[in-house]
């Protein structure tokens, strides 16, 4: 039988928030344990409004913290509510739900940002996705990240393992101590610029694509030359064509798994990180 722990905290929290008048709701918190702790958890986060703050901590349990931001009053008060005080029902709607060691987290829909904190322990996979206003950013975790940001910035600092980091519109910034060989990986980004450090030591192929901005790196890269891709469908009645792909490719230490850097309107630099 499969175990399914759902955690709920909606009601809870418009008790709270109603009882303190004049004061900022506290943050909705729970502790979630793994199924079985002596192996490695898997996180996903989804969030439509709102940030996703990730840190790997020595413990066995995913802590979640959950905080409405407060409305900014709009206009002048109204003659009727002079004298009278504002109570902030921050209701977040938090979800958690874990089930064979995978922990979704969620947040109900809203008309204001809910900024998700959560603690993990050093060795977890994670999922994270967020639309609108907030940042992603993670901090000492091992494992498989996926990081994807429509309008804020991604931050993933002194990570190991695996990284697909993408942001729509903003920064894509990482600092990789250690990788999984011969694992693929991913850096991309439509208006923003792209950050990485890897490894000295790190052995990859890699594919650079950017069509208004540079490319900078202290790595030795080997650059190939580039090959174009024919298309002939002549006999068929159809068009010869000759196509070279955009960006460049090449090899850092000789070459190894496949990292993509790809920007359209930013920059891109490759850092080698501290032997």
């Amino acid at each position: 039988m499969k175990r399914t722990k759902t955690i709920g905290i909606a009601c809870c929290v418009w008790f709270s928030a109603t009882t303190l008048l004049g004061q900022s709701a506290s943050p909705d918190r729970v502790s979630v344990p793994l199924r079985d702790p002596s192996s490695p958890g898997t996180v996903k986060v989804s969030v439509v409004s709102g940030g996703i703050e990730v840190k790997g901590y020595d413990g066995k349990e995913v802590i979640v913290e959950a905080r409405a931001r407060s409305k900014k009053s709009q206009g002048k008060t109204e003659e009727k509510t002079e004298g009278l005080k504002r109570i902030e029902a921050a209701a977040t709607g938090l979800s958690v739900e874990e089930e064979n060691n995978i922990v979704t987290i969620g947040t109900g829909s809203s008309d204001r940002a809910i900024d998700l904190t959560i603690q993990v322990p050093f060795i977890t996979s994670l999922t994270l996705r967020c639309q609108n206003d907030g940042d992603i950013v993670v901090e000492k975790v091992v494992g498989e990240i996926e990081a994807n940001n429509l309008n804020g910035a991604v931050t993933l600092t002194n990570v190991e393992g695996v990284v697909v980091a993408h942001s729509l519109n903003r920064k894509v910034l990482v600092q990789l101590s250690k990788v999984t060989p011969d694992k693929p990986m991913s850096f991309s980004s439509m208006n923003g610029d792209i950050d990485v450090t890897l490894p000295a030591e790190i052995k990859a192929n890699v594919k650079l694509e950017t069509q208004d901005g540079r490319i900078e790196s202290d790595f030795e890269i080997g650059l190939t030359p580039r090959k174009p891709t024919l298309e002939d469908d002549r006999k068929g009645g159809g068009k010869y064509r000759i196509v070279f792909d955009k960006g460049v490719v090449g090899t850092i230490n000789g070459g190894g798994a496949e990292i993509l850097f790809k920007t359209v309107t930013g920059k891109i630099y490759i850092r080698k990180g501290a032997k």
